[in-house]
């Protein structure tokens, strides 16, 4: 298969370096199996933490801040009768320029949002219009099968696997994927001439009565 027949990302490097060749790819394709391990362990036994107990994470994030919170002013006291150091404690505070950046990335990716929703409303982009809504059907399908915490696991779980069978088995599927991919523009095809292309001339015939 020459390389312009990648499907995944179109690339033309590793999968290491393809995600970015740092902590995080030594992470999801276990080059780092301690630190690996340790983020699937937390993440199971939180899992089972949530489901066997009546905690939610709101009321467990609470319960934790709290009690840190009573721990450090504890400290502080005790430290101040004692003639003891307080609690090294280092003074954060985001600057004008973090926040400005911050804020100007939230805004552009809004704005792009709504300008792709704009489009597919106006039935000026089909192709965006088929994926958000398979997206949005997928999305419905998994939440009714599902709920968060088992669906942040599961994704965890997905992260952690996916991308190390994939290295290690990478022709295999993505010869299966070059095929899969041919069979979806084939239905996307089809779907374009049999549906969105009637509901646009509909579209337009109702905007040359009006």
């Amino acid at each position: 298969m020459s390389s312009s027949d990648r499907l995944l990302f179109n690339r033309q490097t590793s999968v290491h370096q393809a995600l970015g060749a740092g902590l995080f790819a030594d992470v999801i394709l276990w080059r780092d199996k301690s630190l690996t391990m340790g983020i699937l362990i937390v993440t199971l036994a939180s899992w089972m933490m949530f489901e066997r107990s009546n905690y939610t994470f709101l009321s467990y994030v609470s319960n934790v801040l709290l009690l840190l919170l009573l721990i450090l002013f504890l400290w502080a006291k005790s430290a101040q009768i004692l003639n003891r150091p307080t609690p090294p404690i280092p003074y954060l505070q985001l600057s004008e320029e973090t926040t400005n950046e911050a804020a100007a990335l939230i805004r552009e990716q809004i704005n792009r949002v709504l300008s792709l929703s704009h489009d597919i409303a106006l039935g000026k982009d089909p192709k965006m219009f088929a994926k958000v809504a398979v997206y949005l059907f997928l999305m419905s399908t998994i939440g009714s099968l599902t709920d968060f915490r088992t669906l942040c696991y599961t994704s965890v779980f997905v992260a952690l696997t996916v991308p190390v069978c994939y290295e290690r088995y990478e022709e295999h599927v993505e010869s299966v994927l070059v095929k899969a991919n041919k069979k979806l523009k084939e239905l996307y095809i089809r779907f374009d001439e049999e549906c969105i292309k009637k509901v646009r001339k509909w579209i337009l015939e109702t905007n040359k009565l009006t």
